[in-house]
């Protein structure tokens, strides 16, 4: 067993024993209500979730709907724009970024609706100038208390990070890809079992980059990374207490890609499964979360690929030392679509540990730290990163907030077929005017 896998293993287990132990002790479950009491998860809220009355946005109001227009105009001290070991080239970077969400007032079923923009702009490499865009709506149709249908769907344009592991370290520009996506799904609360299920369809269309060079040689082709992805979850929550829930949950997936062999060295088409078992819990009003162990699989259409199978795992858990300080812990073990030509997939493990402190009510602070190690499939290499950062939001009315923050990134990388390491640096100052 790797050490890894160990730790999130370990941690999870500790946390479910914890909780089950609670739950267990307590003699009755809350009927009254419906079901849904038995599943509420709010007698704190997170320092980031919390309304800071007067500082937050008023909003538009039209009729049956409030509007939020925002936009943020941040400054952008990097180090290394280009995530690369040597010679590295720094850059200031302005970005103006102007969105708006609408919402429904209904007292039930709720619609939102919502669009943005990021402009991206480079003030000495003009090259890496992008601009994106996401627009989008959720919908909710509540069919009774304890039972609600969701769905929406969303378009976008994005930019892929020069951090990305996916990313072509070879070119000119930054990758851009357009992704659709779809969502279906429903819940309902009987007393103490909850039901779920939920339908998902993304398709992703990359753009091909350019490396150095004239003709067709010049181009790094993208298209074999084009692909839809659909997913189907089936949930079951069983209510142990009212304050804990423990829950069965599989996603089933399927991944179809545009190319095949022999247009492409490897057939990247797969079917997949995620088991997970855990609990979901409120351990008075100091603790919240989830935690899920199980099992993942991948099956792949090519038969020189191997399935990629084993420990699965996913966590958040919340705690509230004050009303005014929140820690957040996560993990997760997933399997992830690679873009390198010579393998399909890698086994992605991640932790990571937020705090965020209100000093007063309009001066918030952050500070995060997490780990990251993927493990890759067919080809001998293995990344790990660490990352770390601290910001400083300060709110001075309901219109203007000033944030100012530094992060820090580096990847390490090792075996034969190794990758790119980096460090980077970035601070930036961002002001935000809301409406």
């Amino acid at each position: 067993m790797t050490s890894d896998r160990r730790i999130l293993l370990a941690g999870a287990a500790l946390l479910l024993a914890g909780s089950a132990t609670q739950a267990l002790a307590q003699s009755t479950v809350q009927q009254a209500g419906g079901g849904a009491v038995n599943f509420a998860r709010d007698r704190n809220i997170a320092v980031t979730e919390r309304n800071h009355q007067g500082y937050e946005a008023r909003g538009l109001h039209m009729g049956g709907f409030t509007a939020f227009p925002k936009v943020s105009l941040t400054g952008e001290a990097n180090d290394n724009i280009y995530a690369q070991k040597t010679g590295v080239t720094n850059d200031v970077v302005w970005r103006v970024r102007p969105e708006v969400v609408v919402a429904s007032d209904w007292s039930r079923h709720s619609l939102q609706l919502y669009a943005n923009a990021t402009a991206n702009r480079y003030q000495d490499n003009s090259s890496e100038n992008t601009t994106d865009y996401n627009g989008g709506a959720n919908v909710r149709l509540d069919a009774s208390r304890n039972a609600h249908l969701d769905f929406g769907a969303s378009q976008s344009r994005s930019t892929e990070p020069r951090t990305s592991p996916n990313a072509p370290t070879a070119a000119l520009k930054p990758t851009r890809f357009d992704a659709t996506t779809f969502y279906l799904g429903g819940t309902n609360a009987f007393n103490r079992l909850r039901l779920s299920t939920r339908f998902d369809y993304a398709k992703n269309d990359y753009q091909d980059s350019k490396r150095p060079g004239v003709g067709p040689a010049s181009i790094i082709d993208q298209d074999y990374r084009d692909r839809t992805q659909t997913s189907i979850m089936g949930r079951a929550d069983y209510a142990v207490s009212p304050d804990t829930a423990l829950f069965v949950e599989v996603i089933g997936n399927k991944r179809n890609y545009r190319m095949d062999k022999p247009a492409v060295a490897l057939t990247r088409d797969s079917k997949g499964v995620q088991a997970l078992v855990g609990a979901n819990f409120e351990l008075g009003a100091l603790t919240r979360g989830e935690v899920g162990v199980g099992y993942l699989r991948q099956s792949y259409d090519d038969a020189s690929i191997s399935d990629v199978s084993g420990f699965g795992a996913r966590a958040q858990v919340e705690w509230f030392p004050s009303q005014l300080t929140t820690v957040t812990f996560a993990g997760s073990r997933t399997i992830e679509e690679s873009a390198l030509s010579t393998t399909p997939a890698y086994v992605s493990n991640n932790i990571s540990a937020k705090v965020d402190h209100e000093f007063l009510r309009n001066v918030l602070v952050a500070g995060q730290i997490g780990y990251g190690k993927d493990d890759y499939e067919k080809i001998d290499r293995g990344d790990k990163r660490l990352s770390a950062g601290v910001n400083a939001t300060y709110l001075l009315n309901h219109n203007v907030g000033l944030n100012v923050g530094y992060s820090y990134t580096k990847q390490t990388s090792d075996g034969l077929a190794n990758g790119p390491e980096f460090k980077v640096n970035k601070l930036n100052a961002t002001l935000t005017l809301q409406f």
